[in-house]
C-alpha cells in the first residue's frame, strides 16, 4: 500500500505544478494580450471549456462541482499532512 500512497503523492504534486503553470499562462496571456508562443491558447481553451459546461446546464454544474470537490479534497489532504 505504500506504493499506491507514493503514486498518489506524485500525482498530486504534478497536478499542483500543472495548475501553477496554467495560472502563469493565464497571467502571461492577459499581460501580453494574446496567445504567447510557449503557452498556446490557454485562455481560449478555458473559455471554451467553461462555455461548454455552461451550455450543458445541470450536467455542467455537476461536472464543475466534481472538479471543485476533487481540488478541494486535494488541498485539504495536503494541509493535514503539512499542518
Amino acid at each position: 500500500m505504500q506504493f499506491l500512497a507514493e503514486i498518489k503523492k506524485w500525482l498530486g504534486e504534478i497536478t499542483e505544478i500543472l495548475l501553477l503553470l496554467i495560472a502563469v499562462a493565464i497571467a502571461v496571456e492577459i499581460l501580453f494580450g494574446g496567445t504567447v508562443p510557449f503557452f498556446g491558447g490557454v485562455v481560449a481553451n478555458l473559455t471554451t471549456l467553461i462555455d461548454g459546461l455552461g451550455e450543458n446546464g445541470l450536467v455542467g454544474l455537476i461536472a464543475m462541482s466534481i472538479i471543485f470537490f476533487l481540488f478541494y479534497r486535494r488541498k485539504a489532504a495536503t494541509a493535514e499532512h503539512h499542518g
